[in-house]
């Protein structure tokens, strides 16, 4: 929507409360009309202090307010987003496009393909390919589960049971979109766009029913896979199986928002210490 300072209301002269809560109160208005989206920066301190003619110490206070009504959460050197609500599903694209922002881009991803995270940095890939964005690093790590073992899902649902010809149709999906990431953030550092930009891919032995996304480490996106019946075509003959439905599949949103105890926070840290724990134990180079 891109709303700027200046488009914000001004202060009411006769208002005999604090600047802080007044500007507190304009943007509170401004975020519940929806004149800022959820997930959409706030204007600098600078330009609201330029806006209303005070210090960045009334902003920051201000900004405070907000924050303890949990309407915004504060990234260091990013500014002020208004919150994505955690009760309501988000688009991961736009975060992406956000995260790609940044100097030093890392993403992890943990599911069952990532055909979605395929899709959505493309767009970023393509601006740093324009020269649009110019980050210094970007490192991806991806967690898939091992289709070379016997699984639940995906799976044969007549006769019911394990099928290495439905594993290798899923493993075959698995592997065109994690080699085109490969190629495609390798493409980057080979081309001297940016300085070092690598995407790391490991499996392990699971039946994965949900997606875990880890932006730049203070953003977490967390949905669950859907078991659905399907007939694909396998060796060229219909086949009904059990699979997994994961193309837009809702997404809970989480952030770090620094302030001790908050729920946001507390799910981003535990959602690394998980992925960190897989990665660093039993997860082993993925053989595509």
């Amino acid at each position: 929507m891109n709303v700027e300072a200046r488009d914000l209301d001004d202060l009411e002269p006769d208002d005999a409360r604090p600047a802080s809560q007044q500007i507190a109160n304009v943007l509170r208005a401004a975020i519940l009309t929806r004149r800022f989206a959820p997930g959409e920066r706030l204007p600098s301190q600078n330009d609201l202090a330029e806006r209303y003619g005070v210090a960045r110490e009334t902003i920051k206070s201000a900004l405070r307010i907000l924050r303890d009504d949990r309407l915004i959460i504060s990234r260091q050197g990013s500014g002020a987003f208004v919150r994505a609500q955690t009760d309501r599903p988000v688009g991961l694209r736009p975060h992406i496009e956000a995260a790609f922002e940044q100097s030093h881009i890392t993403i992890d991803f943990a599911g069952f393909s990532s055909e979605t995270l395929h899709g959505a940095i493309q767009e970023p890939l393509d601006k740093i390919r324009a020269g649009r964005l110019t980050p210094d690093s970007i490192a991806i790590r991806i967690l898939l589960p091992d289709l070379a073992l016997p699984a639940v899902i995906p799976s044969r649902a007549e006769p019911a049971g394990d099928d290495p010809a439905v594993r290798e149709r899923a493993a075959r999906i698995a592997r065109r979109h994690t080699e085109a990431i490969v190629e495609s953030v390798g493409e980057l550092a080979t081309l001297g766009l940016v300085r070092n930009a690598t995407t790391e891919i490991r499996a392990y032995g699971t039946t994965v029913l949900s997606k875990l996304y880890i932006l730049n480490r203070d953003e977490v996106f967390f949905g669950f896979y859907p078991v659905v019946r399907n007939t694909v075509s396998v060796d060229k003959q219909a086949v009904p199986i059990f699979d997994v439905l994961g193309k837009d599949v809702p997404l809970f949103h989480y952030a770090v928002t620094g302030d001790e105890g908050d729920a946001g926070d507390q799910f981003v840290q535990q959602s690394r210490a998980w992925f960190d724990s897989i990665w660093d134990t039993i997860a082993h180079e993925y053989t595509p």
